[in-house]
């Protein structure tokens, strides 16, 4: 008897060291990830962003703005929360304060902390982005301050409570296809027909993200596409399609946070585009390839966070003389207006600036690697990137700072909008020197460096 229950003693101390090894085998893919979401439509007109053609503020709403906050922590306490607005972007000031005051409350330094804007045309101006398209009045600007206080406000709480809703997850990642951008620079908008051939570069990669409970529940969604969020023009806020995407996919999965990233889609528009049945209609599209990813067989990453970030000189070419400006001035248009401010610009200083702080950040959420950039980025970047370090590498764009269009060597010399003038409606003082490709993707290779 006594044999047996020693038996049965020894029985029950290995299935307790197996269940214990099983345990600790399994962690490896456990992370901490919290969400949280606010509606940051404004409660009063305002100025929308984007289109130099408004000739007055806000009407409406098709449907409300929101940004939504996703934190994740690794299995060694590393820390990141990306935040995702439907907004146009923000500028490099109102990134820089509200990431100085998340760190100082946080502890979270600016490689862990990614402020993604979707880069709706149909959403609020923020601080003084793009300040010469608008023919504001002083009035206007003192409301889109107003608003900008209170943004500013929300996304540090939002942070927070994305902080503190943290429980335990599996994070899972892959890529999955749409179609519907078009290459704007190689194919006219007046031209197209169902028939027409579409010219590239293009990048159709549609990135997604699953965050699942220890449930199975899907906790949250977060997916990208390159493409102008341009459908629509019309005086009412809403995400364009990004936001019906969105809106899609929380209906399809009720209790789901889904949150949109832009990718390198400053060349890429939606054709044919003008109508809300076509911003609609995109946004299902959009949601419908999500919904293809979540229903395969999705690549589980394992928890472990890596974050870093930096912020390279990228030089301008020579910029116009006064006397070239004094003529440009003349005119009334936003570069009459862009023109007078570098005027005023040169006698407050005596020089222009010859270099911009240009913001790059990589993580990489288990092996699943996310190259974040500043700007309007164009495509040619993203497949750069993607040969470097593979098809199945995540590319976002208008990030931290809107900084401008961030046009490729081939770009700046054929010119045209992208390479040429789009600096203008940023207040930067010339366009890019044709060098910048090169030095932020070699900026890339040495942030990767272990």
């Amino acid at each position: 008897m006594k044999i047996y229950k020693r038996f049965f003693f020894i029985i029950l101390f290995l299935e307790g060291v197996f269940f214990s090894f099983g345990q600790a085998s399994g962690d490896h893919d456990i992370w901490k990830v919290g969400v949280a979401r606010k509606n940051i439509t404004p409660s009063f007109p305002v100025w929308m962003a984007g289109y130099a053609n408004r000739t007055s503020p806000s009407e409406g709403k098709i449907h409300d703005l929101w940004a939504k906050a996703l934190t994740m922590e690794d299995a060694n306490g590393n820390r990141s929360v990306l935040v995702t607005m439907d907004l146009l972007g923000i500028p490099k000031d109102f990134s820089d304060a509200l990431r100085e005051k998340i760190e100082r409350q946080y502890g979270l330094n600016k490689s862990q902390i990614a402020l993604s804007c979707s880069h709706t045309h149909s959403g609020p101006v923020i601080a003084r982005a793009l300040k010469y398209i608008y023919p504001m009045e002083a009035g206007d600007w003192k409301k889109v301050d107003q608003y900008t206080d209170q943004l500013e406000k929300m996304i540090f709480q939002l942070v927070g409570e994305s902080m503190n809703n943290v429980r335990p997850a599996r994070i899972y990642a892959k890529n999955g296809t749409a179609r519907f951008q078009v290459n704007r620079r190689n194919n006219k908008e007046n031209q197209l027909t169902p028939i027409t051939s579409l010219n590239g570069p293009n990048d159709y990669a549609v990135p997604v993200i699953k965050v699942e409970g220890l449930d199975k529940s899907l906790i949250a969604v977060i997916f990208g596409y390159a493409c102008h969020p341009t459908t629509l023009s019309i005086n009412e806020f809403s995400g364009d399609y990004p936001g019906f995407a969105q809106i899609e996919l929380e209906k399809s999965y009720p209790g789901t946070t889904a949150m949109f990233f832009q990718g390198a889609g400053a060349d890429q528009n939606p054709l044919p585009r003008r109508t809300l049945p076509l911003a609609i209609q995109y946004g299902k599209q959009l949601a419908a390839s999500v919904e293809a990813v979540l229903s395969e067989k999705m690549d589980i990453q394992e928890s472990v966070l890596m974050n870093k970030y930096t912020e390279i000189d990228l030089p301008f070419d020579a910029p116009l003389s006064i006397q070239q400006l004094q003529e440009i001035s003349e005119g009334k248009d936003y570069q009459a207006r862009w023109a007078k401010g570098m005027i005023d610009e040169y006698k407050e200083k005596g020089t222009f600036i010859k270099t911009y702080p240009y913001p790059i950040q990589y993580w990489k959420i288990g092996k699943q690697s996310l190259f974040i950039m500043g700007g309007e980025v164009l495509v040619s970047y993203a497949i750069q990137l993607k040969e470097l370090y593979g098809q199945e590498a995540f590319i976002m764009g208008y990030a931290n700072d809107i900084v401008s269009y961030i046009p490729s060597a081939k770009v700046i010399e054929e010119g045209g909008y992208e390479g040429d003038t789009s600096q203008r409606v940023y207040g930067l003082p010339a366009k890019w020197d044709k060098q910048i490709e090169s030095i932020i993707i070699e900026a890339f290779k040495r942030l990767l460096i272990p």
